[in-house]
């Protein structure tokens, strides 16, 4: 039996992987994405062999992540519930992809994961894995309670890690857990989990990875560029870069000045309500100038049906459904919207805000001489809104003629007074 585990090099997976082998007399091979974590990459391999896995692979997905996994989001301005920038979703389904990979490398049978029974990881992964490889088998201790018995608390597993020869940092847990990738940093759990708690008072600011606190940000603002071509960033201040070096430019642009976070209650797939504290720097600021050039570029009713269907499509990632045909026929839908989101914006950064100062584009539908409120001549003609007004209310007139004005229209009575 031959199992590919993601692995993190923390005590869940470091215990996981010599249970793993234990438990199941498998062969253990670990694997971790290069999704922009940076730091928490070093000497992994090292580790984990050291640990009983055989064999570590480190996969660079960075390029493939922003080009292939933010970039699409980003053209469908998806927020899910209005506020989440799906940082850890949009990273699941390209982390299960690389994790089939190797499996397929290794010829293993099974895969294993250390998400949680509670989360919304583990269904991501599991929805990725059935999608892409439906032979393989899973294993998810945390969802077997004879690992549950095993290790009800942190205390156990350091315990464990001694008795087993495993080499673990065993500080004091975080006061809440911490993932990150090139777009965001989420942190949940713990201190967080009372809704009422305020992280960014002085005592606990530090939590903080990314983002400066807007009261301490820069006293002057910083202006800059970007570059769109059919919904995609492709330069900052006129400087051509990849996905990948545009994320993290943005994301030092606007950590510098305070920009990107959010501190929200979510209704996690598993139906529980979650609360959860983000910095997605970089991303608030490259989605906020897409719909700038967006608003110069895109027909409005075509603008209107795509914003209608962003809420589906950002549940479809939030849930784990990214390889599911339906988000696929909705890319193909957004990316057709996106052939003349083509321009430059103009961005002003200031303590925490990202303000629009100007847009341009070689597809603009604005007209100066239409919008003018000057008499300018125009293809638009004040006389034709008499027909169009009285065509657009033909259906209201109809019906308060031969059914009544409605009763709730005048329910509370205007306080008029007669001078």
């Amino acid at each position: 039996m031959k199992v590919v585990l993601a692995y993190s090099g923390g005590l869940d997976t470091s215990v996981l992987v010599r249970w793993i082998k234990d438990r199941f007399n498998a062969e253990v091979i670990t694997f971790a994405a290069d999704v922009g974590q940076e730091e928490e990459l070093n000497g992994l391999a090292e580790k984990a062999k050291a640990t009983g896995a055989s064999a570590h692979y480190t996969v660079d997905l960075q390029e493939e992540f922003a080009r292939d996994f933010i970039f699409p989001m980003i053209r469908a301005n998806a927020l899910y519930e209005g506020q989440y920038y799906l940082g850890t979703s949009i990273a699941r389904p390209l982390i299960a992809k690389a994790h089939v990979e190797v499996a397929r490398a290794e010829n293993a049978t099974h895969l294993a994961h250390g998400a949680t029974g509670k989360g919304n990881d583990q269904c991501r992964f599991e929805i990725s894995y059935a999608a892409l490889a439906p032979d393989l088998q899973v294993i998810a201790p945390w969802r077997m309670e004879e690992f549950r018995k095993a290790f009800p608390g942190r205390s156990e597993m350091i315990e464990y890690c001694r008795k087993n020869g495993i080499n673990v940092l065993a500080s004091a847990k975080k006061p809440y857990s911490m993932d990150r990738n090139m777009l965001h940093i989420s942190y949940e759990a713990g201190i967080l989990e009372d809704p009422w708690f305020d992280p960014t008072v002085p005592e606990n600011k530090d939590m903080f990875r990314l983002t400066s606190d807007p009261v301490d940000a820069p006293n002057e603002p910083e202006y800059i560029e970007l570059d769109f071509e059919n919904g995609d960033c492709v330069a900052i201040n006129g400087e051509k870069m990849t996905p990948a070096q545009i994320m993290k430019k943005l994301n030092a642009l606007a950590g510098k000045h305070g920009i990107g976070r959010v501190d929200l209650v979510e209704n996690r797939f598993v139906g529980m309500k979650s609360r959860g504290v983000y910095e997605t720097p970089g991303g608030t600021i490259l989605m906020f100038a897409h719909r700038q050039v967006e608003t110069l570029t895109m027909d409005r009713d075509l603008m209107h049906l795509r914003d209608s269907l962003m809420p589906k499509y950002a549940e479809l990632i939030y849930n784990g459904f990214w390889f599911a045909p339906e988000r696929e026929a909705l890319q193909a839908f957004i990316d057709k919207s996106q052939e003349k989101v083509t321009g430059t914006v103009r961005v002003k950064l200031y303590k925490g805000n990202t303000i629009c100062v100007g847009r341009k584009s070689p597809y603009s539908l604005y007209d100066e001489n239409i919008a003018s409120m000057e008499g300018v001549k125009s293809d638009y003609n004040p006389d034709d809104a008499t027909g169009f007004i009285r065509l657009s209310s033909l259906r209201l007139r109809e019906r308060a003629l031969k059914q009544g004005v409605s009763e709730d229209a005048f329910a509370n009575k205007c306080n008029l007074i007669k001078e």
